[in-house]
This record gives C-alpha cells, sequence and structure tokens, in this order.
C-alpha cells in the first residue's frame, strides 16, 4: 500500500502514522523528521529550514519533492509506504504523482480551536522524536524512551493560528485534488486517539480484504 496521511499541524497524524506502521509493516516517511535530522545536522538545508519552520512557514517545494523522491527509492518502500507531512501543496501532488500510484489519502480533519488547544499541552522528545501530550503537573518525560520533554517553537497559539492559515490557503486544495481523483478517506480527527486508530484500521483492513479477493478472483479465471 502507499498511502498519503493529510490533516492540518497538530492534528494528530504523527501518533496515527507510529500505529499505521507498525501494524502494517510500512516504511513511514515524515518530511517533518527528514528536516528536523538536517536541521539537528547543521546542514545548509536544515539552517534554511529552520528559520521558515519557526515562522511557520513552507519549505521551498523543490526542496522536498528532491528528499521524497529519494526517499521513496529506499528498499524499504518497495513493499509500501506512509507519506507524512507531504504533499502539502498542488504541485506537490503533481511531482508525486509523476514519482508513485498512490492507493488511498487519509484526511485526518479536525477544528482550528480543537488543534489550539491541543498544541498547549504537546511536547517533543528531542532524542526520539516521539510527540505526546502532558496535563499540568505532570512529569515531563518520554513514554517511548524517558527522554526529557520540550515544547517545539511553533507550538505556541499565535505560531499554531499563522500554521493553520498557511494549511487553508496552500494545503486544503489537496482535498479537492484527491476527491476528484477518489482517493480521499475523510476521518474524524476529533475523536480519541483510539477512536481515530479504528477508523482508520477498518478502511485498510478492507482495502487489504479487497485486494485479496480481487487477486483470488483473477488466480481463479
Amino acid at each position: 500500500m502507499k498511502l498519503i496521511l493529510l490533516g492540518p499541524p497538530a492534528a494528530g497524524k504523527g501518533t496515527q502514522a507510529e500505529l499505521i506502521t507498525e501494524r502494517y509493516a510500512l516504511a513511514h516517511i515524515s518530511t517533518g523528521d527528514m528536516l528536523r535530522s538536517e536541521i539537528a545536522a547543521g546542514t545548509e538545508l536544515g539552517i534554511l529550514a529552520k528559520s521558515l519552520i519557526d515562522d511557520g512557514n513552507l519549505v521551498p517545494d523543490d526542496i522536498i519533492i528532491a528528499m521524497v523522491e529519494k526517499r521513496i527509492a529506499e528498499d524499504d518502500c518497495k513493499s509500501g509506504f506512509l507519506l507524512d507531512g507531504f504533499p502539502r501543496t498542488i504541485a506537490q501532488a503533481e511531482a508525486l504523482a509523476e514519482i508513485a500510484a498512490i492507493d488511498a489519502v487519509l484526511d485526518i480533519d479536525v477544528d482550528s480551536e480543537i488543534i489550539i488547544n491541543r498544541v498547549a499541552s504537546r511536547r517533543v522528545c528531542p532524542a526520539c522524536g516521539h510527540s505526546q501530550s502532558v496535563r499540568e503537573g505532570e512529569q515531563e518525560l518520554c513514554a517511548k524512551c524517558g527522554g526529557e520533554l520540550v515544547q517545539r517553537a511553533d507550538d505556541t497559539p499565535e505560531r499554531m493560528r499563522h500554521r493553520l492559515d498557511v494549511y487553508r490557503e496552500r494545503t486544503l486544495p489537496l482535498i479537492n485534488y484527491y476527491t476528484e481523483r477518489e482517493k480521499l478517506v475523510p476521518i474524524d480527527g476529533a475523536r480519541s486517539i483510539h477512536e481515530v486508530r479504528d477508523q482508520i484500521f477498518g478502511f485498510m483492513d478492507g482495502m487489504i480484504a479487497e485486494e485479496t479477493h480481487a487477486n483470488y478472483r483473477t488466480d481463479e479465471e
């Protein structure tokens, strides 16, 4: 399966991506993680990306497209992959269509005010990249590796509002783009993590069953 995980910032894409790739053994391609690695390494791309991301803006298409094309060509993507954070524009989607045939686009939809409330409690682990919510008074340690959690620079209400404005302007047109191509699968992201997971797993299990049935009929013929 070749899938795209679509949705606004802080919609829970990272959490669901972890659950999906673990269950279905897909390569997880996160452009955010790729860029953060460049930033941590202090590369020229990382320095440029940090200045853009800290202001809530998008990294130029040509840079992201080249990174994704290189990643998709790696061996672990041959049996399928999940794209998280790409494409974000129509131009990126059109470039992706030249690189790979996408089976479905999972669109996690969440109201803007819910997202702004979520980021107030979101923390990330610099050591392993895991993100999680913390309640007031809780010890802020990573649930995966035990590392100390931090708040991302773009996880303030002001920055998030700007990021959501950028998302609506540049990324929402992708919904129409993939709807027209009958690839879009709406997911209610306002529900709990497990309920969102169950929506996604239900769709994917159905897609696998349908593909298995189609292959069985072909073999019979």
